[in-house]
């Protein structure tokens, strides 16, 4: 079987699966936000649940309209937490001790190798690289998980995805998913678990990882996963809440598609309006003037791409034509960089940062576009009105390509800085 099949497999209670099963099985975390987990509540009431299955395995974590942008969210916001307060839940999450849900759990240990989770969010699947079975599901499937404890899932058909070669300079695990996905399409994966292998995937940093199977739900996959390895073991040490288990893939599985690719031949790349597929070499965008800068959310708000976005605009100025956000993913990421002179470098380079917040990935606060205004980004997604106006654009790039763009007016690569 392949990773995914034996996570599930034992989740289910089964010696094996096949692609396509139909299974019921048990979850070890559940999540929801302040957008997705107010309907889930709604849910659990109606269908008559006395309690929740575990008081420790659900979190709830306010981040999307958080802190409170408006009366509605602040509405939502509060459904969580009373919730939260009348069922003692051990995982709820108030801004202050919060974080963009899909950085703060791992790095809170809450998901470990070998999970099965499921989430009221399409990223869900992030969890991924750490080499569990993570997916996204309905509001009311959280629903009936909170009561169960279990979910039921079509077993999903494995894509295999080998990298090999060199790096380019400054290419990181962002521009490895751009490029996949525009090759495969945003249709390319529909259902499929994403296996990202080979000897580029096995040297990745954990951030990188996390960016890549963060992304896997843009090619329609149900999941993205990496078999867990010496890197995954050097960051769940000392972080993980429970005993992790590490599952492999069979060296003799099938996989439903194979794909294999060269990263020497892999530019940073730029996603551009209005799909995550419409993927191009950062160089040859030289001509598209941007409006707004975005550092941040749940696929490049971690440490490291804040450290990487700051070695390129050092004792630099941001254009000013264009505003640039830096949005640090969790409170722990928000107090390292401070500490390490990150934020002290972008408000020198005259950018603003903001408390972690989903916020403008989702066109929900802290920096909507208005008509006709265009942004480059770290986040995911650039479907029409993703971040604003219907007649707004936005482009997805890794962190040292936003960074650049910031400084130059337009999308640009490090070259042009020398760097």
């Amino acid at each position: 079987m392949t990773i995914t099949e034996k996570i599930l497999a034992v989740h289910c209670g089964k010696k094996k699966v096949f692609p396509g099963e139909l299974i019921n099985a048990k979850v070890d975390l559940i999540l929801a936000n302040d957008i997705t987990a107010p309907i889930a509540i709604s849910e659990f009431k109606r269908i008559g649940a006395k309690n929740v299955f575990d008081r420790d395995r659900i979190a709830f974590i306010p981040d999307h309209f958080a802190p409170q942008k408006d009366i509605k969210a602040a509405e939502q916001c509060k459904i969580l937490k009373e919730f939260s307060r009348e069922y003692k839940l051990g995982l709820y999450f108030e801004v202050g001790r919060m974080g963009i849900e899909h950085a703060l759990l791992p790095e809170e240990g809450l998901v470990v190798p070998g999970d099965l989770i499921i989430g009221a969010d399409s990223h869900t699947c992030t969890y991924g690289a750490l080499g569990a079975f993570s997916t996204g599901v309905g509001s009311t499937d959280v629903a009936t998980a909170m009561a169960t404890g279990e979910c039921w899932f079509k077993v999903p058909e494995s894509m295999k995805f080998v990298y090999y070669g060199k790096l380019n300079k400054w290419v990181g695990g962002k521009d490895l998913i751009l490029h996949t996905i525009g090759d495969i399409g945003v249709d390319g994966a529909i259902y499929r678990a994403m296996e990202f292998q080979g000897e580029v995937i096995r040297n990745l940093p954990m951030y990188g990882r996390l960016t890549m199977c963060n992304m896997a739900i843009e090619a329609g996959g149900k999941n993205g996963i990496i078999v867990p390895d010496r890197i995954t073991k050097l960051y769940v040490t000392k972080r993980a809440k429970r005993p992790p288990v590490f599952y492999n893939s069979n060296k003799n599985v099938k996989y439903i598609e194979v794909r294999e690719y060269d990263c020497s031949k892999i530019p940073l790349t730029v996603s551009c309006p209005h799909l995550p597929s419409n993927a191009r070499p950062a160089a040859e965008l030289f001509e598209v003037a941007i409006d707004q800068v975005v550092i941040g959310s749940c696929t490049n708000g971690r440490l490291e791409d804040l450290r990487e976005a700051a070695a390129v605009i050092r004792g630099r100025k941001v254009n000013p034509n264009v505003r640039m956000i830096v949005i640090p993913a969790t409170q722990k990421i928000y107090r390292r960089a401070m500490k390490e002179g990150l934020l002290d470098i972008f408000i020198e380079a005259e950018a603003v940062v903001s408390t972690p917040t989903c916020g403008p990935c989702l066109g929900g606060h802290m920096g909507v576009l208005a008509k006709g205004e265009r942004a480059i980004a770290t986040t995911n997604r650039n479907f029409i009105g993703r971040m604003g106006h219907p007649e707004s654009e936005v482009y997805l790039s890794n962190p040292a390509v936003a960074a650049v763009s910031a400084v130059l007016g337009r999308i640009g690569t490090p070259e042009e800085l020398g760097l």
